[in-house]
């Protein structure tokens, strides 16, 4: 794989796939709490402008499904990325057509040209050679800087670089750095943490990890169908049935997995209703699972207290509501002061971070979630095998 350090920029037009997937409040504005995904790719754009190149971003917004949505336009990003660098973005309104080909052959060195939202054209999710082919028209050198879709076998992803000399930008050659380095060299214990919602998007990740992490810890939603599969009473709690009878036949006996043993319940996940603590199996049948318990947080505490390395992924709770937002908060105070080896991924995890200013506490935050738990169980991601 080629890096930045691999290629002279000036005077070239460089393609740059980023991910600018960033919410973007009703006042058409990017709040400056949750602009992480833009900041992390500035210091690839700082290093292009250093060796005067012509910058031409590429990125999609949310899912418009190969459809023209105004409210996944980019010009909220394109304004918030002015602001951060401090110079002038030129938005386009299209990603192809004979007026953007006109715009960027007459780019100059040291402009920066975002392109409008790839996922306007369903030729961008569905790996069009020929959509591939004309973006890759625009420029003479691509670079990959979004590790967070690199998962995904898109064709700004995966088509481009079959037509121009490719490498990784910084984003990616550090998250790779960083990743490879807890593959083969992590310090023990390694502790892993997963939470959120669904289990059958991260049941992989924790089979591969129940032999390799010293502890495993299960919270939020997930772990309520963990919970039942063994047997243990969850009320009317968030589970995935279809995935209870596949859950059955992992070891649910091993020593290094750790489940809640209490939690926070209640009949109503909005906090307006009152709650309490219930040790695990002892919901009622009108009540749901929305954190995990005290007991629970103070396990996971010790747990995390003697790790070497630590990697994080998913609340443990319903941190929408701040009523159940505490498990989560707690975890995140014991991982970021811990004198370990912090690794943090996944969108929730990483916004809960920032709402408590922690975010800087983490040694690597990582832009992927679905990405960072692929790479960590070996799966091949088909952006990063087409740069080698």
């Amino acid at each position: 794989m080629k890096f930045l350090k691999d290629f002279d920029f000036k005077n070239k037009r460089v393609l740059v796939r980023v991910d600018f997937n960033v919410p973007v409040g009703d006042d058409k504005k990017v709040d400056n709490k949750e602009d992480w995904r833009i900041e992390t790719v500035l210091p690839t754009i700082n290093y292009l402008l250093d060796q005067d190149a012509k910058i031409i971003l590429l990125s999609h917004l949310g899912r418009p499904n190969g459809k023209i949505i105004e409210d996944l336009r980019l010009d909220p990003v394109a304004k918030r990325l002015k602001e951060l660098l401090n110079k002038e973005i030129i938005k386009l309104d299209d990603c192809i057509g004979e007026d953007i080909e006109e715009r960027i052959n007459n780019i100059e060195s040291g402009e920066i040209i975002l392109l409008e939202n790839l996922r306007f054209y369903k030729e961008e999710e569905n790996n069009d050679s020929d959509f591939a082919k004309k973006l890759a028209s625009y420029g003479e050198i691509y670079i990959n800087d979004a590790f967070s879709v690199s998962h995904r076998a898109h064709a700004s992803l995966v088509g481009i670089p079959n037509y121009l000399p490719s490498c990784a930008g910084l984003l990616l050659e550090k998250e790779i750095k960083t990743l490879y380095n807890v593959l083969d060299k992590a310090k023990r214990p390694l502790v892993v943490v997963v939470g959120g919602a669904k289990i059958s998007t991260k049941i992989k990740f924790i089979e591969e990890f129940l032999t390799k992490a010293d502890n495993l810890l299960l919270g939020g939603a997930l772990a309520n169908t963990v919970i039942a599969a063994k047997g243990f009473a969850i009320g009317r709690s968030v589970v995935e049935e279809g995935m209870i009878k596949e859950i059955e036949k992992m070891k649910l006996t091993d020593v290094n997995l750790n489940l809640p043993i209490d939690a926070v319940a209640s009949v109503d996940p909005s906090g307006n209703a009152p709650s309490r603590i219930v040790p695990i199996g002892k919901t009622n049948e009108n009540e749901m699972i929305l954190d995990i318990g005290p007991d629970t947080i103070l396990l996971y505490n010790q747990i995390i207290s003697q790790a070497k390395t630590v990697i994080w992924n998913g609340p443990m709770g319903l941190i929408e509501t701040d009523k159940f937002i505490h498990g989560s908060e707690e975890i995140a105070k014991f991982i970021a002061k811990s004198e370990s080896f912090s690794i943090v991924g996944g969108g929730d995890s990483i916004f809960l971070l920032e709402k408590i200013n922690l975010l800087d506490k983490i040694d690597h935050v990582s832009t992927g979630g679905g990405a960072m738990l692929k790479f960590l169980i070996g799966e091949k991601l088909p952006a990063i095998e087409v740069l080698n």
